[in-house]
């Protein structure tokens, strides 16, 4: 039987539900998640057998749970984050099988090789499919060194192993040091345990950093987007404009494969292309169409439609009129 008050600290666990009648497994299981995790709320399908077991360590600032369960659902609720005052931060490593994580209004799919975070603070739903098993590792909030906007942006959003940037290299040195801190000697286990919350720290950040680059792409994006009939639209323009350096700009397009320039460019040559095709523009004149969408000059406009998708702005128009008027007529030649 689990004992002690839901919020004192957990030293060492073991548990399976196989030692417990079957009709009092779930019961039992959602006493030890609760005890190990957060209050916790478990749900399984009726009728079908079902086991789950448990191990946990903790070293320093460090508490691993290693959890094996059938299918079913756990659910942090609202009640259980009021009444329940322990507020760190679960990350789950998917050993085997899969789960989906819901907080903060995200799903992250977690498959073997796969870890995501969550906050103990708010409440989440773990969806669990079929048989699996994961590692569970508990660090205080404070030990990631994040901020509570940072915190809700990291939360329910999946770290591949197969990824780029610091998590490829670190999550399997992650993997290897806490199988380490589970089998070193009890000298060296809370070092490694200090190591292993340190690599969470840093994949947590650049998780976090991602995220806000992607956000930082969609706005700057969605900006050029509006300012596309500005002639005078730059990098600098909208550098200014997102409190970030000259720089960090052309980087960011870089890493898109592109230039703030050739991404302009491309936006303007797709509006146009469009609005040539359209019968409400059949008597707007080219040099009309190229100014609308912040061209210099018709001939630069002309130039660059030609270089791009193989046909003058006027032989696009002609063509598009065509396949309109024409049943059965060839659609108008698409670009490369």
């Amino acid at each position: 039987m689990l004992t002690g008050s839901p919020a004192a600290p957990v030293p060492g666990l073991s548990f399976t539900t196989r030692t417990v009648a079957p009709a009092d497994r779930v019961a039992a299981w959602q006493r030890a998640l609760s005890r190990v995790l957060v209050d916790l709320e478990v749900t399984v399908e009726r009728g079908r057998p079902w086991a789950a077991e448990l191990a946990t360590e903790r070293w320093g600032p460090l508490q691993i749970a290693t959890v094996g369960s059938g299918p079913g659902t756990v659910v942090r609720t609202a009640r259980s984050v009021a009444a329940d005052r322990r507020t760190h931060i679960l990350v789950r490593q998917q050993l085997d099988g899969g789960a989906l994580l819901l907080q903060d209004g995200r799903t992250a799919e977690l498959l073997p090789g796969s870890l995501s975070f969550l906050d103990a603070r708010r409440p989440f739903r773990v969806v669990l499919p079929r048989p699996q098993r994961a590692r569970i590792l508990m660090v205080p909030r404070a030990q990631l060194r994040l901020d509570e906007g940072q915190l809700s942006a990291l939360t329910a959003t999946v770290v591949h192993e197969e990824g780029e940037g610091a998590a490829a290299l670190l999550l399997p040195l992650l993997h290897g040091l806490v199988e380490e801190v589970t089998r070193a000697p009890a000298g060296r286990r809370e070092r490694l345990a200090g190591v292993a919350a340190e690599i969470l720290a840093t994949v947590a950040l650049e998780q976090v950093g991602s995220r806000s680059e992607t956000g930082l792409w969609e706005r700057i994006t969605a900006c050029v987007q509006e300012r596309l009939g500005e002639p005078g639209l730059s990098p600098r323009d909208l550098a200014d404009q997102h409190g970030v350096s000259l720089r960090y700009l052309h980087r960011l397009f870089q890493q898109q494969g592109t230039t703030v320039s050739s991404w302009i460019r491309a936006r303007r040559l797709e509006a146009a292309r469009e609005e040539l095709a359209r019968p409400g523009a059949a008597h707007r004149s080219i040099a009309a169409v190229a100014a609308r969408w912040g061209f210099a000059s018709p001939s630069h406009f002309s130039r660059s439609f030609r270089e791009t998708y193989g046909v003058s702005p006027l032989r696009w128009r002609e063509a598009a009129r065509t396949a309109r008027t024409a049943p059965g007529a060839a659609e108008p030649p698409a670009g490369p």
